[in-house]
This record gives C-alpha cells, structure tokens and sequence, in this order.
C-alpha cells in the first residue's frame, strides 16, 4: 500500500517539470532580449549623442560675415548653420533629426534613431526609437585665466 501512494503521487506530478522548463525558458529568453536590445539601445543612445555633438559643432562654426565685418562681433549665420549641420547628419546618414539656431552664438541639435531590436521582437517589441540633443556655442578670441 506504501509504494502504491508513492506511485499515485508520481503519477500526478507528470509533465510538472516540463512546464518549468518552459517556464524558465521563456523567462531566460526575455533576459537575454533585455541584455542584448537594451545593450543595442545604450550603443544607439551614444551614437545619436556623438552624431549630434558632431553636427552643432559644424553649424557653430558658420559665422556670419557681414556682421563680423561690419561691426567686429562674431555671431552665428542661422541659415549657413542649419545648412553646416544638416549636409552633416545626411552624409552621415541620418534623417530623422532637428536644427535650431538659437541667437546669436549657438546650435542645437537633436538627433532620433529607430533601433530594430533583435530577440525582443519574439514577443512584440520590434524596435525602439532614441532621441539624444547637443549643444554648441561659438567662442571667438583666446579666452581664459588672465584675460
């Protein structure tokens, strides 16, 4: 009678550890999409950053001439600047981005990129999109400690 009830329990316990393998599968596949896409993202995140520092500091760097010939001061050529920076981030590859000049010495540049993702897709999540921004300021003259 003693091996039986062992036996009925084993019985009722049938397929238990597949269902945890299945389990512990689906769990240890999430983790790795987490790992993986949110690696890809951070590395998305970086790039977007660098390509936007990349694309102000092109447009800072317009000055506009008739200003500083006729009064000496140095400012930023709104229109040469968002050209600067947008004939960057095209031959760098990049659509989806916005320019702003703001008067009278600086560029802000925001850059979005679309990442795919890779293992997150298997349960729906097929990418995600990453907006970074940078600043630049034109300085002109030598500047620091004494002057």
């Amino acid at each position: 009678m003693g091996s039986s009830g062992g036996l009925r329990r084993a019985c009722g316990e049938r397929g238990s550890l597949t269902l945890m393998l299945v389990t512990m599968s689906v769990a240890l596949l999430a983790l790795a999409g987490l790992v993986l896409d949110g690696g890809a993202k951070l590395n998305a995140a970086s790039t977007a950053a660098a390509v936007a520092e990349e694309a102000a500091r092109a447009g800072a760097g317009q000055v506009s001439r008739p200003t500083a010939y006729s009064s000496g001061s140095f400012v930023v050529s709104a229109a040469q600047a968002r050209s600067a920076a947008r004939q960057y981030l095209n031959a760098a590859g990049y659509r989806n981005y916005d320019v702003q000049v703001l008067p009278p010495r600086t560029i802000r540049v925001t850059v979005t990129v679309v990442q795919p993702t890779k293992i997150l897709s298997l349960i729906g999540i097929g990418s995600f999109s990453v907006s970074e921004s940078a600043t630049a300021t034109l300085v002109a003259g030598v500047t620091g400690p004494g002057s």
